[in-house]
């Protein structure tokens, strides 16, 4: 309000479209009769139709399917004869910082920890947190390296013991609502406060790692890449996150998400998101190549094959094949694409099919290649199931120098894949 006032005193803005505007606003109150009964509405109705078990259903389901393998080495799904189990981080066991402040929730939602103690009850399951989500010189700490104090150096000690005692140590880290939020932008992707530090002492004891991610970003997790040999990104998965990560961990849940995002391999990368303009990617010898984790990427427990690829115009419209790998088709025209998904591997599991689609000649700089369409299936093992996508003119044309939205003449390559790099064209 404070810019408003001032260009009001300087005449910039007059005190008649101010008193229009309040008008507006007033008048649409009126009509909603806010003025009559502003708490309308009845809230005992309200809470019997939000927060439902059914939609508690979903909202397990919807964990489920958000969670992204990132890598897997073979270490996962873990085994439930497990003896001892080490859950550490400042994320393992976080409730209140993981709630979302948008729409009902319940208060008490299930940590990875609290998630995996109850999916084995058998099993010896401990928590220690390790280290703050962020420590208390941040985020100056980003800039350069601190030494932990006493205070720190004991919890971190604490875990690193837990973990050396362990089988199997689970570390849960990222970020949460101290760390991420409209207004939270970062001087870097690297994992905030000590948490890279406690993953690497927790490695060093020997004891085998998996990664867990609870974040609302990308994080350039170079170092937990070239050394972890498990890493699941679960985002922020709401009330049911320890339930949906502990089945995905021990495999009664098989992940198949793939990424909306592009993981870049350091800050100084950024812009490097997807779709992206010709050599926005290009190599150079004084500095990082390339991307962490594509957009699109996404891992499973099963294997999927792409093929039988096929393209055909729609509609009646007049093609014509210059060679069994080309279609024609007017500018006006569609075109339907399509091939055959096939699990090939030994378990159920979700496929994320993508088409992209690239402008090879055009009058002005366009992306690299874009995303036309994308289709989840599952497929038990051995089950194949044909996707269909249809290419329309909005697809194909773009804004050119002279500002019309047009399909120009040309030749374009499609790719269909399961990343946004992984697609032979």
């Amino acid at each position: 309000m404070t810019p408003l006032r001032e260009a009001v005193r300087r005449g910039l803005i007059s005190s008649e479209i101010i008193d229009e505007r309040v008008a507006q606003v007033l008048g649409v109150k009126f009509r909603l009769g806010l003025f009559d009964n502003p708490y309308a509405g009845d809230a005992e109705l309200a809470d019997s139709k939000v927060h439902t078990a059914e939609h508690q259903a979903v909202s397990l389901q919807a964990a489920r399917e958000s969670l992204v393998l990132l890598k897997n080495d073979g270490i996962l799904p873990l085994s439930k004869d497990i003896k001892k189990i080490a859950v550490i981080g400042p994320n393992a066991n976080e409730n209140d910082n993981l709630i979302c402040r948008y729409g009902p929730c319940n208060k008490d939602l299930c940590t990875v920890y609290e998630g995996i103690s109850a999916l084995l009850p058998e099993v010896e399951v401990q928590y220690a947190r390790g280290c703050d989500i962020i420590d208390k010189y941040w985020p100056k700490s980003e800039l350069y390296h601190i030494d932990l104090d006493a205070e720190e150096r004991a919890e971190m000690d604490a875990a690193v013991e837990l973990a050396r005692n362990s089988d199997v140590a689970i570390l849960v880290l990222g970020g949460n609502e101290r760390t991420v939020r409209e207004e939270y932008s970062r001087t870097s992707l690297d994992l905030c406060g000590r948490q890279e530090q406690l993953l690497r002492e927790v490695y060093a004891t020997g004891t085998p790692v998996v990664l867990v991610l609870v974040d609302g970003r990308a994080a350039t997790i170079n170092w937990a890449d070239d050394f972890v040999p498990g890493i699941l990104h679960a985002w922020f998965p709401g009330e049911f996150m320890g339930q949906a990560i502990a089945e995905a961990l021990f495999g009664d849940y098989n992940p198949g998400g793939h990424l909306a995002v592009t993981f870049p391999k350091t800050v100084g990368q950024v812009p490097f998101a997807f779709p992206m303009k010709p050599g926005s990617d290009s190599e150079g010898f004084a500095r990082v190549n390339g991307v962490l984790y594509p957009f699109g990427h996404g891992l499973s427990y099963t294997t999927f094959e792409f093929s039988d690829l096929e393209l055909n115009a729609i509609n009646g419209l007049p093609m014509g094949a210059d060679s069994e790998e080309m279609v024609t088709i007017p500018c006006d025209g569609s075109l339907k694409v399509s091939c055959r998904v096939t699990n090939t591997g030994d378990r159920e599991g979700d496929e994320v099919i993508q088409l992209y689609l690239r402008d090879d000649v055009s009058s002005v700089t366009t992306y690299v290649r874009v995303l036309r369409g994308f289709e989840r299936l599952h497929l038990a093992p051995g089950e194949s199931k044909i996707v269909t996508f249809t290419l329309t003119p909005q697809d194909l044309a773009l804004w050119d120098k002279e500002g019309n939205f047009t399909v120009e003449p040309g030749t374009f390559t499609i790719y269909i894949g399961d990343s946004s790099v992984n697609t032979p064209p």
